[in-house]
């Protein structure tokens, strides 16, 4: 095997310890950065585009995980620390892990806001002990145009979802096969 192909599959192991990692018990991040970086996602998400800002403020719950790490090179993993706050108070911390398999290649940061319009769907969802986007739940991807206003068909899914990355909005994102779970602080 030559060089550059043991460096390659190290660093594909490299990036599945992303994952992995993200199943500890122990928060990675402090509960204090995970608010302060919430805060700053919110408030980037409603400049960026005030009608998220308005979907958001009549959610049930809103799930916010500010540092969403994603890599891979045919193997991929995403990862973050969260928080769930509903009626604007703290109700407790999350873990987003995904993994994947494709073409893929490189690496990002960025935020994911999950609002839970529906009080049914926010409840299914703090009950459950592993949360599984696409399975215990879809979670409608909002694409919110030119008019910064959401679809009639968006405001009335149980779950809508926002990316925001360090430039706005992203899209052609995904939650699905994301698996959150409740962390202990």
């Amino acid at each position: 095997m030559n060089r550059s192909a043991r460096l390659l599959g190290l660093l594909a192991v490299a990036l599945l310890a992303i994952p992995l990692a993200g199943c500890a018990a122990k928060p990675v991040t402090s509960l204090a950065r995970i608010e302060q970086d919430a805060n700053r996602t919110l408030e980037r998400l409603g400049r960026v585009n005030p009608g998220a800002r308005d979907l958001v403020g009549r959610a049930h719950g809103v799930l916010i995980f500010p540092r969403v790490y994603k890599a891979g090179i045919g193997i991929g993993g995403e990862f973050g620390d969260g928080v769930l706050r509903e009626g604007g108070r703290t109700t407790g911390y999350y873990r987003i892990v995904s993994g994947s398999v494709g073409f893929q290649f490189g690496a990002q940061k960025h935020g994911q806001v999950i609002a839970f319009m529906d009080r049914r769907a926010l409840e299914r969802f703090k009950r459950s002990a592993g949360w599984q986007a696409g399975v215990d739940g879809s979670i409608v991807v909002a694409d919110l145009g030119a008019s910064g206003q959401a679809t009639t068909l968006q405001v009335n899914q149980p779950i809508v979802g926002f990316v925001v990355g360090e430039a706005g909005l992203m899209y052609n994102v995904t939650f699905e096969g994301s698996k959150i779970t409740r962390i202990e602080p």
